[in-house]
């Protein structure tokens, strides 16, 4: 069954803790840590003391997205901070094949994430080193884009190239109930959700409607 990784881009930031508990309480499966720069992306959000702090309210995967020019510089951190997976984009300025190896010094599961004008076929050479992709179905920055049909073919495309190995399928942006259902069919792993589940006066009922189950 699809996993469903809360992004806390849409919480507020005043009660952070007990908003991380309340998702982990609501059945997300992961959290999701949107992180930008200001640079890579013109919004800039948080950085590690934020991971530090909400480890303690759950138990679960804390799934960090580093929207960075330089992620070698912030890994370390995030990586001490409590993060359990770090995603680096795949148009960052450095070369990957360090990314990658910089992130499983740490022990920590590695993602790469790919932008909407950004081929698959790219991501193909390191598919045997990570364990995730992350399809961007907006563009990275901002919370509560609306969702890019075109990301649909790309999931597909990723699940046939992966096939039988060990590398989970996300997708971020414009997940709601609506596009949830499509990107399932697709074949993605686990959806992205901030916004939808969030501002919903019932998260678990919309993590149980993006995972299908009412």
């Amino acid at each position: 069954m699809v996993q469903v990784a809360t992004s806390i881009l849409s919480a507020d930031f005043a009660k952070l803790g007990s908003e991380v508990k309340a998702l982990d309480k609501a059945g997300a499966d992961w959290i999701h840590v949107d992180v930008m720069d200001g640079c890579f992306v013109p919004n800039l959000t948080m950085g590690p003391m934020v991971v530090q702090s909400i480890r303690p309210y759950t138990k679960k995967p804390l799934d960090v997205h580093l929207m960075v020019k330089k992620p070698s510089v912030l890994i370390p951190a995030f990586a001490q901070a409590g993060s359990d997976i770090i995603t680096v984009h795949l148009e960052c300025a450095e070369k990957m094949e360090n990314l990658i190896a910089l992130i499983k010094k740490f022990h920590k599961k590695v993602g790469i994430s790919i932008k909407p004008k950004t081929k698959v076929a790219d991501i193909i050479p390191y598919l045997p080193m990570i364990d995730l992709v992350l399809v961007m179905s907006v563009e990275p920055g901002f919370g509560g884009q609306a969702f890019m049909p075109q990301a649909l073919k790309k999931i597909a495309e990723l699940k046939a190239l992966i096939g039988r190995k060990k590398v989970l399928v996300e997708v971020d942006g414009g997940v709601n109930d609506v596009t949830a259902p499509a990107c399932r069919l697709a074949g993605a792993d686990v959806l992205v959700a901030g916004n939808y589940v969030l501002k919903n006066k019932s998260k678990a009922g919309a993590i149980k409607k993006l995972k299908g189950k009412s």
